[in-house]
């Protein structure tokens, strides 16, 4: 048993240190940014992330609503 949970205390240690290897050894390493937002080609396309693209409903919905006020 303690076998058993001394492989896998190793195995996971090794996991994570190659997947953080970039980010450890690096100066100023950091881990890459898959945020939506922040891919310009996206961007181009006028492909947001949902929270982006649900304050914009928002703000649209709201202009509507004071344009409506403002005709009464």
């Amino acid at each position: 048993m303690l076998k058993v949970f001394l492989l896998t205390l190793v195995i996971v240690l090794c996991a994570v240190i190659l997947l953080g290897v970039n980010i450890l050894f690096k100066k100023n390493g950091r881990f890459p940014n898959t945020h939506i937002g922040a891919s310009k080609a996206m961007r181009d396309r006028g492909i947001f992330c949902a929270q982006t693209q649900d304050r914009m409903a928002r703000m649209k919905k709201e202009e509507k609503l004071e344009n409506t006020k403002t005709e009464d």
